[in-house]
């Protein structure tokens, strides 16, 4: 059984809800290799509450935290808190925190892009890397400007840069927009009206959604100058469901030749929340990857 611990962690100027899972022996709980996971938007820790069970089963020490903005965390104010270099050095610096020199790391959405932006920056802090639908930057970038499907597809990001209007929309009502969004870029039944609701409560300890959202405006203002060595040496898995409303597939294969030692796995009847749509599958994918120590599983 995965015993859950909540703690608050200062890093980079910010304190960070984390959520500590290792599996219950008794009257001691076991402390195996750390595993990051990371979520996006508009989750919280509990995005990752079906894979937490698995790989702490697997021996894993699973670090969960709300991100800055997030949930309990803190949501410090001005858009350049959360330019990515920042939130990457979160991460890190929650890994000097608990005293990990390397952890695995993986990440879903914006935590995704998180997970991509650490392994490119530290690699030296990353022993492999899983991520979930959100392709390398290099690629996001490319998309961006030569694609006019994806370009179409992320008008989100145009819309979130209006000061005020996207906040007000998305938490009015008691979040009905956002939860509205959420379920409908799901499968049926991904969201169910007791997941929603303790979603909501995230949205709520966060005060509001403008933490939130300022992620999306600092990449539109504070976009960070792309590394000379935008290539990956660490083991990579991308796990990525086909049937993703916001980002194209193509962007999936497209992002593995930035990776030396990587595997691409498509779910093909899974949305953008695929570690909901296939948490076994998922679960299972992220304990072999991070088992084994050779070629991804």
């Amino acid at each position: 059984m995965s015993e859950l611990e909540h703690a608050f962690i200062q890093t980079n100027g910010v304190r960070l809800h984390v959520v500590l899972a290792s599996v219950s022996t008794g009257s001691t709980t076991a402390r195996g290799e750390p595993v990051i996971l990371l979520h996006g938007f508009p989750e919280y820790w509990g995005g990752w509450k079906q894979q937490i069970p698995a790989l702490t089963q697997a021996g894993h020490r699973v670090i969960v935290p709300d991100q800055r903005g997030y949930g309990q965390s803190d949501a410090p104010r001005g858009v350049s808190a959360y330019a990515l270099p920042e939130l990457a050095k979160d991460i890190v610096g929650l890994m000097d925190a608990l005293g990990y020199e390397k952890v695995c790391l993986a990440g879903h959405d914006w935590g995704a892009a998180v997970a991509w932006a650490v392994g490119i920056a530290y690699p030296e802090r990353v022993r492999k890397l899983a991520i979930l639908n959100v392709p390398h930057p290099a690629v996001m970038m490319d998309f961006l400007r030569k694609s006019p499907r994806q370009m179409l597809k992320s008008w989100y990001i145009a819309f979130f840069q209006i000061p005020g209007l996207a906040d007000w929309l998305l938490a009015r009502d008691d979040f009905a927009l956002t939860a509205r969004l959420l379920v409908g870029s799901g499968k049926k039944g991904t969201f169910n009206r007791a997941q929603l609701e303790e979603y909501k409560d995230a949205w709520r300890a966060s005060g509001g959604l403008t933490g939130m959202i300022n992620w999306y405006r600092a990449l539109a203002r504070f976009r960070p100058a792309m590394p000379t060595e935008t290539r990956l040496k660490m083991p990579v898995l991308i796990l990525w469901g086909k049937n993703d409303v916001a980002l194209s597939a193509e962007m999936a294969a497209a992002s593995l030749k930035f990776c030396q030692n990587g595997q691409l796995v498509y779910f093909e009847n899974a949305t953008h929340w695929v570690q909901h749509d296939e948490a076994e599958a998922v679960s299972t994918r992220l304990v072999a990857f991070f088992r084994n120590s050779g070629e991804p599983q």
